[in-house]
C-alpha cells in the first residue's frame, strides 16, 4: 500500500498477486525499495527493482546463492544503482562503539574475529498455521522448509557483517580468501516436531537434515582468521559473539567486555582480567561511536534497541548528500555469500572453499569505511 508522506490515508493498494510490486514501481518510480520478503524473493526483487529504477535495500541474507549474488552485482554496476544489505547489526551501540575503538588503534593489529547468529528460534515452527500479518502466515511457514532445504550457515551476517567491518574486508586492507565448515548432527527440530506436532503435520514429514550448529573458519587474505557460528534450534540464550582480537587487546560482546594490555582508566591494570560493571560504563562514555552520539536521541525508539533507526537515517543522509553508503553491495554478497560456501564445505566433509571476489579485485583500492560524525 503506497501511502502520503503527510496522511495515514491509502492513496492506492496492490494487493492480491505475487507480482503486484513490479506494477507498483512501474507507476510510482521510486527512489528507493525495501525489500523485506522470505530469502528466496531477495535476489530476483532486489535485480527487478534496480532494472526499473530504482535502489534496492535487502534484509538479510542479499540472496541465497553466489549465482544470484553476481546477478545483484552485475545489476548494479550496469544500472548504476545501489543495492545495499541492510545489517542493521553493523549500527548496534557496541559494534559502533567497537568500530571506533578499532578504528583508533586502541587494541593494535586485528588478528582474529568470532561471530554467530545464536538464537532459539524453535518457535517458529507454531507460526505455520497462525497467522502473523495481515492474514499472511508467519515466518515459521517458509523459514521451518529451509532447514530441509538447505545445509550450512543459513544465517551468517548478523555476526560476521560488524567484525568484517572491524578488519575493512572487502576493503583496502584486507579481503576474504577461504573458509572451512562443519555441522553437528541434526536432533532439535526433529525432537521439537516429535513432541509438539500431530504425526500428520508437515513438520513430522521433512527431512531436517540441516546441523544444529554450523562452525565455520574464515582465512583472510592476509591471514587474519575468523570463526563463525549459526545455530537456530538449541536451548541456549541468545548470542552474536561479536568478538574481535588485536595484538594490544580484546573486544567482546553479549555483555560488552573489553581487556587492554595496558589496562584501562583505572578499572583494570592489564589484559588479564576483563573491564566489566562501573568500567564498561566508563568505555562507552570514552569511545562510544559519534555517529551513536549524533543519532542515538532520535532514532532509539526504533526497533532492535535503536539501530534501525540508524541505518535508516544513514541510508537518507547518505543518498541525499551523494556519498557512498556504508555498506556497499559487494560488502552484502561477501558475507551472504557463507550460505553457499559453507553448504559446499559441510557436503564435501569440510573441504575448504574458496571466496568469489565480487569487486574483481577493485577492494585492493577501496577505502575503508570511515568513522562518520
Amino acid at each position: 500500500t503506497i501511502r502520503s508522506l503527510n496522511s495515514e490515508e491509502s492513496i492506492k493498494g496492490y494487493w492480491g498477486k505475487d507480482n503486484l510490486w513490479i506494477e507498483m514501481i512501474k507507476e510510482t518510480k521510486p527512489d528507493l525499495v525495501f525489500i523485506s520478503t522470505n530469502w528466496d524473493n531477495h535476489a530476483p526483487m532486489a535485480i527487478k527493482s534496480m532494472e526499473l529504477g530504482s535502489h534496492a535495500f535487502v534484509e538479510v541474507p542479499l540472496a541465497n546463492t553466489i549465482e544470484d549474488l553476481w546477478g545483484i552485482v552485475n545489476t548494479s554496476e550496469k544500472t548504476r544503482k545501489h543495492c545495499m544489505m541492510l545489517e542493521n547489526v553493523n549500527y548496534g551501540r557496541e559494534e559502533l562503539m567497537f568500530l571506533n575503538i578499532c578504528r583508533k588503534g586502541l587494541i593494535g593489529d586485528l588478528i582474529h574475529g568470532e561471530a554467530s547468529y545464536i538464537h532459539d528460534l524453535r518457535a517458529q515452527m507454531f507460526q505455520k498455521d497462525e497467522t502473523s500479518f495481515d492474514g499472511y502466515p508467519g515466518t515459521g511457514s517458509w523459514r521451518t522448509r529451509q532447514y530441509a532445504k538447505n545445509i550450512g550457515n543459513l544465517y551468517p551476517t548478523h555476526g560476521l557483517g560488524p567484525v568484517a567491518q572491524y578488519m575493512s574486508l572487502a576493503r583496502k586492507e584486507d579481503s576474504f580468501k577461504k573458509i572451512v565448515s562443519l555441522s553437528s548432527p541434526s536432533k532439535g527440530r526433529y525432537l521439537m516436531a516429535k513432541k509438539y506436532f500431530d504425526k500428520n503435520h508437515e513438520w513430522n514429514n521433512l527431512e531436517f537434515k540441516n546441523g544444529d550448529i554450523n562452525t565455520s573458519i574464515i582465512q583472510t587474505t592476509y591471514g587474519k582468521t575468523i570463526m563463525i557460528q549459526w545455530d537456530e534450534t538449541s536451548p541456549r540464550p541468545y548470542t552474536r559473539l561479536n568478538l574481535i582480537q588485536g595484538t594490544n587487546g580484546i573486544l567482546a560482546g553479549g555483555p560488552t567486555r573489553a581487556a587492554f594490555e595496558k589496562g584501562f582508566d583505572g578499572y583494570t591494570k592489564d589484559s588479564k582480567e576483563w573491564i566489566t560493571g562501573e568500567g564498561i560504563d566508563a568505555l562507552y562514555e570514552k569511545y562510544d561511536h559519534p555517529l551513536y552520539k549524533r543519532l542515538n536521541k532520535i532514532t532509539k525508539e526504533s526497533g532492535h534497541g535503536g539501530m534501525d533507526g540508524i541505518m535508516v537515517y544513514r541510508i537518507i543522509e547518505c543518498l541525499r548528500n551523494g556519498d557512498p553508503l556504508d555498506q556497499n553491495v559487494y560488502e552484502g554478497c561477501a558475507w551472504s555469500s557463507l550460505i553457499e560456501l559453507t553448504s559446499n564445505s559441510v557436503k564435501n566433509d569440510g573441504e575448504p572453499q574458496k571466496f568469489p571476489d565480487f569487486t574483481r579485485g577493485n577492494w585492493t583500492t577501496t577505502k575503508p569505511f570511515d568513522i562518520i560524525s
